[in-house]
Formats: structure tokens, C-alpha cells, sequence
């Protein structure tokens, strides 16, 4: 479940770091739950979105409270816990727990749309889809064949040759001249603001100064990044202590260092 979490939004060679880290930290989710936030913080550095981080204190918690401290190996359950969505449910059931269940992700949706249907499709047909594809016994392989396949051939700007699904993919026996069905299918990608300059830098920085001490309020736009709008800089405070990242002590903010069970 680490690992999914890692790499929600952030690619594989980036993640590994912080997910050694966490392994290594917190190898039990009674370990995890039991830690100051500040640590499972400072363990998560350099992945950013550290809502994240957040999530796995929290799930791990639930885990520790409601299921014995063991990862729960039921969809209902897994989608229960923080910051665990439909894709990382079923990511932990068919690598962890080696379930026949289908994963879809933005790279699986455009193998479905492409050579499965030939169309664009939504949320729930492309996982009926999935769903439908799978082969008793067989779900580990078939999904991780599937996410490969998408990640190294039906990417974005597609490269077919050598692709194992190449003589029965409709899009291609179907004529690729139509338009390709894979920008409309629900999960693909959308731009994305700026990194430079955009809260997420600010939060980054501010998170990372309040990970080695406090920040006391009036360095806050300094510390920022934005010394000439203290306005953002509080509003972008303000939603990481509601947020549960920081908290406010002495006329400062530092990092949250409350562990996760025990507080509601």
C-alpha cells in the first residue's frame, strides 16, 4: 500500500526513495500509526502532494484499529481508508494479495479505448471492461501485462511496432485514420499548472522548513518563496493546519507531531 501511495501522481523513479524510507521506518502499519506525524512527514520528502503522507498516517491507524493491524484484503475495506480510491483498492488487492481483480489506470484506459473498444469511454465502462478481461487466476499477469503495455506502447503518442496487442487491436484493424479514442477516455491526463511559482512550491517549502523547527508567522511569506504577498502565504498556511500537515504553537507553525492514533 506504500508504494501505491508513493506513486499516486508521481513517477516510479521518483518515488522509490521515499518509499525505502517509509519500509524502513515504518515497516508495521502499527509503526506508522503510532509515529509523530513530523516522522512519517519527514520520511515522505521530496514526493510533494504530502496529503499523502497525511493518508497513510491515517490509514494506517484505521488499519492498526479496525482490522487487527493487518492490510485488509476485501475492496469495501481498503476503499474505506484515507486516501485509498478505487485504483489503489484494487492495486493492492491484485499485487498484494494476488486477486482477480482489474486496475485502471490512465495508461490501462488508453489500452481499453484503443484496442479493446475502439471509442472513448467513462469511468465505470472502462472498468466493467477491465473487469470482463480477466482471467481466473491470472489477475497479477494480466494486470501488470496491461500497465505495461500502456506505458511502453499505447502511450500518449502511441508507438505500435512491437506492440504485443498490435494484430488485434481494433483502433488499428479498425483503421487509425479515425480519431484516436484515447484523449477522451475518462483518466487521461490533463496539463498541469506550472510547478514553479505555484502553491505546492510554497507548501513545499514552508512544510520542509516546519520539518527542522518552527516558522514563526512573520518569516512565513519569506520562508514561502512570496516575501511581497503575506496574504497567500497565510491563506496557503491556514489550509495545511486544517489540513492536519502543520499546527500552530507560540506565535509559529511547525510540522503536525501527533500520532495518528488516539486523535479522533
Amino acid at each position: 500500500m506504500i508504494s501505491e501511495l508513493c506513486c499516486q501522481q508521481t513517477q516510479v523513479v521518483r518515488a522509490v526513495e521515499a518509499y525505502e524510507r517509509c519500509c524502513q521506518r515504518f515497516p508495521t502499519p502499527s509503526s506508522c500509526a503510532d509515529a509523530p506525524r513530523s516522522d512519517v512527514l519527514e520520511a515522505w520528502r521530496g514526493l510533494g502532494y504530502y496529503r499523502r503522507a497525511r493518508s497513510l498516517h491515517e490509514a494506517s491507524a484505521v488499519i492498526v484499529d479496525r482490522h487487527g493491524g493487518a492490510v485488509p484484503n476485501d475492496l469495501v475495506a481498503l476503499l474505506a481508508l484515507p486516501g485509498v480510491g478505487p485504483y489503489t483498492a484494487r492495486a493492492v488487492l491484485a499485487f498484494a494479495f494476488e486477486r482477480d481483480v482489474a486496475i485502471v489506470d490512465t495508461n490501462v484506459a488508453r489500452v481499453l479505448a484503443r484496442a479493446v473498444a475502439n471509442r472513448p469511454l467513462g469511468v465505470r465502462e472502462a472498468q466493467r471492461i477491465a473487469d470482463s478481461l480477466v482471467e481466473p487466476g491470472r489477475g497479477w499477469h494480466h494486470n501488470q501485462a496491461l500497465l505495461d503495455v500502456g506505458a511502453m506502447h499505447c502511450t500518449a503518442v502511441p508507438s505500435c511496432d512491437g506492440c504485443p496487442l498490435l494484430a488485434s487491436c481494433r483502433w488499428r484493424r479498425e483503421g487509425p485514420s479515425s480519431a484516436d479514442p484515447a484523449p477522451r477516455t475518462a483518466g487521461a491526463p490533463r496539463r498541469q499548472a506550472s510547478f514553479e511559482g505555484s502553491d505546492r512550491q510554497g507548501r513545499g517549502r514552508v512544510l520542509a522548513a516546519a520539518l527542522h523547527g518552527p516558522v514563526p508567522h512573520g518569516s512565513i511569506a519569506e520562508v514561502a518563496g512570496w516575501p511581497l504577498d503575506p496574504a497567500r502565504a497565510r491563506r496557503v498556511v491556514d489550509e495545511m493546519v486544517d489540513e492536519g500537515l502543520l499546527r500552530r504553537a507560540r506565535g509559529s507553525v511547525r510540522a503536525e507531531d501527533r500520532p495518528a492514533r488516539g486523535t479522533g
